[in-house]
């Protein structure tokens, strides 16, 4: 099942996605979020896609589409997690998977606009895989954790260098800007992912491509990030974590690149949709 959100930004609802057609849901109730992951949302959801065959209406197809899934409590991002990614930016494989967050603002769909932030020189681009957690976990086992994954998306794990690796302390700083995250363009239930750990993702910058690489290059696996996770804190559904990035960032490039003022991104995985941002300069409202 793959699961939309459309409409305006702040009031979207809720919508499947059925044979490549968008469908609108909103009569189902809810939202896609905390307490529709923890009441057996999908389980919900999918006995009304079947009781309502041939009665839902289609989403217009101009129509915004915003977040997959509502304002999670948290995003935990998991840094250098491919092996040819931490090649090119000449850091160490790390002995433990590194975590940092986005702040939960940073959330947007995966049309929305990219702004580049005040003073900012140094915004970059990541595509990732994102998981979404479908029912609370603490101390899950990695034998177990897959059943604590209501699906995966897709995710663009935009930063800003200067202030993640120049300003000091840790590298959120650099996470969380507004517009950092968008989300989308769907959450695949993960019954619609045949492996997980076999799948091509990609960006292109202006049509240039930028990032080519496959899931298989991760260092640590989905289920193990899971498990590891939860070790340290309460995982609630609705919970994003990112998964990390494959080579070919902007700041791993000699010299460096970075997003400017009218650039494009676009970025996909297979199974999982693609996204368009349009790269906008801070503008003071």
């Amino acid at each position: 099942m793959k699961l939309f959100r459309f409409g305006q930004a702040g009031i979207e609802k809720p919508g499947v996605i059925i044979d490549d057609k968008y469908y609108d849901v909103s009569a189902f109730g809810g939202d896609y979020n905390e307490e529709f992951f923890e009441n057996n949302g999908l389980a919900r959801l999918e006995e009304f896609v079947k009781a309502n065959q041939g009665k839902l209406i289609e989403v217009p197809a101009d129509a915004r589409i915003g977040s997959p899934i509502a304002r999670p409590s948290k995003i935990i991002c998991i840094g250098l997690n491919y092996a040819k990614h931490a090649q090119e930016t000449n850091s160490p494989l790390p002995a433990e998977p590194i975590i940092f967050f986005k702040s939960t603002t940073a959330l947007v769909g995966p049309f929305d606009d990219i702004t580049i932030p005040k003073d900012s020189v140094k915004t970059d681009w990541e595509v990732e895989l994102a998981v979404v957690i479908g029912k609370k976990a603490s101390y899950v086992t990695e034998s177990d954790a897959l059943n604590y994954i209501a699906g995966y998306s897709l995710l663009n794990d935009v930063s800003e260098r200067e202030f993640q690796m120049e300003r000091g302390g840790t590298w959120d700083k650099g996470k969380g800007c507004d517009t950092f995250a968008p989300l989308g363009p769907f959450l695949a239930t993960k019954d619609d992912v045949a492996d997980v750990n076999n799948l091509r993702l990609w960006l292109k910058v202006n049509d240039r491509m930028m990032q080519n690489g496959n899931t298989d290059d991760m260092i640590f696996r989905v289920p193990f990030l899971v498990s590891y996770v939860s070790r340290f804190m309460t995982l609630l559904p609705g919970d994003v974590i990112s998964t990390g990035t494959p080579s070919g960032v902007g700041a791993g490039f000699k010299p460096q690149i970075f997003l400017k003022n009218g650039d494009v991104v676009e970025l996909g995985i297979e199974g999982l949709g693609s996204s368009k941002q349009a790269v906008r300069a801070y503008a003071k409202d």
